[in-house]
């Protein structure tokens, strides 16, 4: 029974040490020179086509969302009378 306890022991521990099968290349300061660096440009949109892609669609569905509730709004003020 101790030797099963200890095979466990060991496979559990290996499974955790060799986790990481490669390195990772740290990107941290290419990035901090990316968005530091002074173009006059909003930092939201620094980041490339995919920040841009993502704002526009954030600001896409904000307009809509707010005229929606605007509509729903005033649909509420203005109930259809009952015949």
């Amino acid at each position: 029974m101790y030797r099963h306890i200890f095979a466990l022991q060991q496979v559990a521990r290996r499974t955790i040490s060799s986790s990481a099968r490669r390195q990772v290349e740290n990107k941290v300061p290419q990035k901090q020179k990316l968005f530091q660096e002074d173009n006059d440009m909003p930092i939201h949109l620094k980041g490339g086509t995919s920040d841009a892609l993502l704002y526009r669609t954030t600001m896409v569905l904000t307009v809509l969302g707010t005229g929606y509730v605007v509509y729903e709004v005033v649909k509420a003020a203005f109930p259809q009378k009952k015949e």
